[in-house]
């Protein structure tokens, strides 16, 4: 057998032409020490802060502290499989999250991790948990309304999309009830929400998403979850999560809703994390950059600039607090940092009124630019008469006589005590609300007993979708009351009331 030279030759010359040297390198550190769901790492010496490390088991981590010698990660993970001396391996990469359309309505963990059993999320993308907050002009003002569907929140405390609006209150007070309908009230209205469960009970979770799949919010929805039993870090780093999601929507010019439910919890594992670190304590045994964790978080909320795409992200989060407490450090710390907070208290709602939202402390710093002009036009002055209500219903107390003017006050108070009432997954269209509480506020429940008022609404709406449609939707298109319609409306009102009171006496 001969060998021609050239042949080899040419070969040789193609390999050497095609030859590209590619060297990987690569910083591997040892652990010094490991409990608790932290880690020390000595070796790292190139490490950045929040860059993600490997561990073997393939466990994952995030570099927390930069310290002189060693660097303090977190652990992403079981840290039971993690020995002293093991191997720790620099990725060179920021911590991500996988997005895409392929996420939604699935149910994950803060890295990208299907819980819901149906396969692995496979997405071609992903995004760093931590982003810079667009700049001031990167915004825009917040204009436009995020309808909730609950008429207490709507006409008194309106969100706008871009918007960051806290609910507060005790626990079991309906505060992830109001989130909830928001999400499901968004169906048709090309949001895409983003539900994050830091530190609630897996039970809860699986109610929430159970919940939402029976309204039909799924198809539109991502659960990001971090039970109670998920290690601290995992809490830590899932409202950061669902922020970088609904970025990746935001920036396409879509609109986003994101509920962290809730800080409180997320505040709770940080500060575990941070004396597990060393980091000093602070009031209530925080550590002094609290307040930065839970602010670059909301500051990601926003209306974008036309130039940017124009899409937005509304931001409810949501906050716990203890007997009432709102002047506690978490919660003083986060009503500064958002738009405003719905306020929800436990003597309304054990008294029955659901949503209990408390119209003296709730507040929307954006006001009426969130609303619709027929919104803003029929609920100008509910929020002032509610307080008058109020203040009239402890002076009633005392057992004074009342004269006929403040007692007919008092009468129409109780009964927009019961029309601003709702139950659960049962969020009203925006046109709806508008004829309640327009209804409510110029006498036309006055003859209805109290007790009735939720039905009697109920039976308007009905009225006025089959008898008289063209009303409902002169609102529906023009967004407004204008005069012809608040005619028509008032003329259907008083037709109504007397076919209620005929089927009454039957």
């Amino acid at each position: 057998m001969k060998f021609k030279a050239d042949e080899i030759a040419s070969v040789i010359q193609k390999e050497i032409e095609d030859f590209r040297g590619h060297v990987e390198t690569t910083e591997v550190g040892r652990v010094l020490e490991v409990g608790d769901g932290i880690a020390r790492v000595y070796g790292l010496s190139g490490a950045m802060a929040g860059e993600m490390i490997e561990f073997p088991n393939g466990v994952r981590g995030q570099v927390f502290n930069l310290e002189e010698n060693s660097v303090g990660v977190i652990i992403l993970g079981d840290y039971l499989k993690i020995a002293e001396g093991d191997e720790v391996r620099s990725t060179g990469k920021l911590l991500s999250v996988p997005v895409g359309k392929e996420v939604i309505g699935r149910v994950i963990d803060p890295l990208g991790v299907a819980l819901d059993g149906k396969g692995p999320v496979s997405t071609t993308e992903s995004r760093p948990l931590e982003m810079i907050a667009p700049g001031i002009a990167g915004r825009q003002p917040v204009k436009q309304p995020m309808q909730t569907g609950i008429k207490a929140v709507d006409a008194m405390t309106p969100i706008g999309r871009g918007q960051r609006e806290l609910i507060i209150g005790d626990r079991k007070t309906g505060k992830t009830a109001i989130c909830l309908d928001t999400i499901i009230n968004q169906k048709g209205q090309d949001v895409i929400c983003i539900y994050v469960a830091c530190g609630q009970r897996s039970t809860s979770v699986a109610g929430v998403v159970e919940a939402l799949k029976a309204n039909g919010a799924m198809d539109y929805t991502v659960v990001i979850s971090a039970p109670a039993n998920a290690p601290a870090p995992l809490q830590y780093i899932a409202p950061y999560a669902g922020a970088a999601i609904a970025e990746y929507f935001m920036y396409q010019g879509k609109h986003t809703l994101v509920v962290y439910d809730d800080l409180t919890k997320q505040a709770q594992a940080y500060r575990q994390l941070s004396l597990l670190m060393r980091r000093p304590p602070g009031r209530e045994a925080y550590p002094g950059d609290v307040f930065y964790c839970h602010s670059r978080l909301l500051e990601r909320a926003v209306k974008l600039s036309d130039e940017l795409g124009g899409g937005s992200m509304t931001a409810l989060p949501i906050i716990e607090t203890l007997q009432g407490d709102v002047s506690a450090y978490i919660p003083t710390n986060v009503i500064s940092i958002t738009d405003g907070q719905i306020y929800l208290e436990p003597d309304l709602f054990y008294a029955g009124i659901k949503p209990a939202v408390n119209v003296g402390i709730s507040v929307s710093r954006v006001g009426g630019n969130a609303q619709t002009k027929a919104m803003k036009k029929v609920a100008g002055g509910l929020r002032l008469a509610l307080a008058q209500f109020r203040e009239l219903e402890a002076f009633a107390q005392l057992g004074t006589e009342l004269d006929k003017a403040t007692q007919s006050q008092l009468d129409r108070g109780y009964r927009m005590v019961e029309l601003l009432k709702q139950k659960q997954f049962g969020p009203l269209h925006f046109a709806d609300q508008v004829i309640s509480i327009y209804a409510g506020t110029n006498g036309h429940f006055d003859a209805i007993p109290v007790n009735e008022v939720m039905d009697a609404e109920k039976e308007l709406h009905a009225f006025l979708q089959h008898q008289k449609p063209e009303i409902r939707n002169a609102i529906i298109e023009s967004k407004d009351l204008k005069p012809e319609t608040e005619a028509a409306l008032k003329a259907a009102l008083e037709v109504f009331k007397v076919q209620y009171a005929k089927r009454v006496k039957k």
